[in-house]
C-alpha cells in the first residue's frame, strides 16, 4: 500500500477515492494516522487478558458511513495541511514503514490496549490486514491504473470478514469482489445477488 501510494502523480491525490466524502488525499492522511495508532499500540501492554479480538473489535453497523463524521472532518482538514502531495508520501512512508517494522518484532500473543479493550498483538495486527486492505482497495477506487492489494491481503482480509460475517461468499467470487460488495462498497449485481441467495440478508457488513 505504502508503494502504491508513493507512485501515485500528484494529480490523483485530488481524485476521488473510495470512502465517502474524502479525496485520495484524505486516505492517506486517515492512513497515517491508523500507522500512528498501530505504533502507540504496540507498546502500550496491558495487564489484564484479552477482552476482544480480531472478530469482536469491530462493531458492525446496519448503515453506510456518510463522511459526515466529526473526526471525518478533521481528517479532511489535516489531509489539507499538508498542501503538498510529497509531503502526505513522506509522511506515510516513514510513519507506515515504522509500523512495519513494530509488526514484525511484535510478539502475537503480547497483551496491549486500545480503545480501553485488551487484544493480543495477534489479533489487533489482524485487524488492520482487513483495515489496510479495504483502504488500499478504497485508494485505488477511481484509479485503474494503480497497484491493488496482494493476493495474501486480499484473501486474509475475506476470510475474516467472513467471520466477522458469520457467512462464507460463494466460491466463485473473487477476493476483490467479495470484499467490495461485502462491505457494500458497491452494489450487488442481480447475478451475485442470485448465488447469494439466503445469505444475501447478511452482506453488506458495514464496519466501524
Amino acid at each position: 500500500m505504502r508503494t502504491a501510494v508513493a507512485e501515485l502523480p500528484d494529480e490523483d491525490f485530488a481524485r476521488p477515492s473510495g470512502c465517502a466524502g474524502w479525496l485520495v488525499r484524505d486516505l492517506v492522511c486517515h492512513l497515517i494516522i491508523d500507522a500512528q495508532d498501530v505504533l502507540i499500540t504496540l507498546v502500550t501492554p496491558a495487564e489484564t487478558e484479552p477482552t476482544r479480538n480480531a472478530v469482536t473489535y469491530w462493531e458492525v453497523a446496519e448503515t453506510p458511513p456518510t463522511g459526515d463524521d466529526p473526526l471525518d472532518a478533521l481528517t479532511v482538514r489535516m489531509a489539507a495541511a499538508y498542501e503538498e502531495p510529497w509531503l502526505l508520501k513522506f509522511h506515510l512512508d516513514d510513519v507506515g514503514s515504522a509500523a512495519g517494522r513494530a509488526a514484525e518484532l511484535a510478539d502475537p500473543g503480547l497483551w496491549v490496549s486500545t480503545r480501553e479493550e485488551v487484544f493480543t498483538a495477534g489479533d489487533y495486527l489482524s485487524v488492520y490486514v482487513l483495515e489496510w486492505t479495504l483502504h488500499h482497495l478504497d485508494l485505488i477506487a477511481h484509479l485503474p491504473g494503480a497497484a491493488g492489494p496482494s493476493a495474501e491481503s486480499l484473501a486474509g482480509a475475506r476470510e475474516m470478514l467472513e467471520r466477522i460475517a458469520g457467512a462464507a461468499f460463494p466460491a466463485s467470487w473473487s477476493d476483490t469482489d467479495a470484499l467490495l460488495v461485502g462491505t457494500g462498497r458497491r452494489a450487488a449485481t442481480d447475478a451475485e445477488r442470485a448465488e447469494l441467495a439466503e445469505l444475501a440478508a447478511k452482506f453488506p457488513v458495514f464496519l466501524g
